[in-house]
């Protein structure tokens, strides 16, 4: 994977992942065999995971906790889908004003993960932007390393997910 990565980079990608990476089809066929219940519940799970980073670094920019905090609400019913698009598109805008490269992406993630409560198909959004982030962060040297552990926790989070929702 390092040297597809490498490769992306080297393009000026944005996005340093695609659907079809093996990776990202096996987490689809995963997410695919889990409920939209439980999807949408590793989704926000995830998205926290994100905002935990951006809010110490953008301490007053509230729009990644709104939109997940509004998701939740949808979740649980308590909001209708519309309201809570708003709080998302928010989220993702905020990634116009960053410099960041890997917060830029970070934004987007947080974005995906919470537009899960539309259709399940976004789930896999938030691995290809967050793991986009983890190579920003950290570079390609010890890459393939860094993004088997992180798929390995989304795998394991999403069976958990499965698991607990059934």
């Amino acid at each position: 994977m390092k040297e597809i990565i490498i490769s992306r980079i080297k393009r000026k990608r944005q996005i340093l992942f695609d659907r079809d990476d093996d990776i990202m089809i096996e987490l689809s066929m995963i997410i695919n065999d889990v409920s939209k219940e439980a999807v949408v519940s590793w989704a926000i799970e995830m998205a926290e995971e994100s905002k935990r980073i951006l809010a110490t670094r953008y301490p007053f920019d509230d729009r990644p906790k709104r939109a997940i905090e509004l998701t939740k609400l949808w979740a649980k019913g308590e909001l209708k889908m519309p309201f809570v698009k708003g709080a998302i598109i928010d989220c993702h805008a905020m990634a116009k004003d960053l410099d960041s490269l890997s917060d830029i992406a970070r934004c987007h993630a947080i974005g995906q993960a919470c537009s899960v409560m539309h259709t399940k198909r976004h789930a896999i959004g938030y691995p290809l932007y967050d793991l986009t982030a983890l190579i920003r962060d950290n570079g390609t040297d010890d890459c393939d390393t860094l993004i088997k552990r992180r798929v390995a926790h989304y795998k394991e989070r999403l069976i958990y997910w499965k698991e607990y929702k059934a």
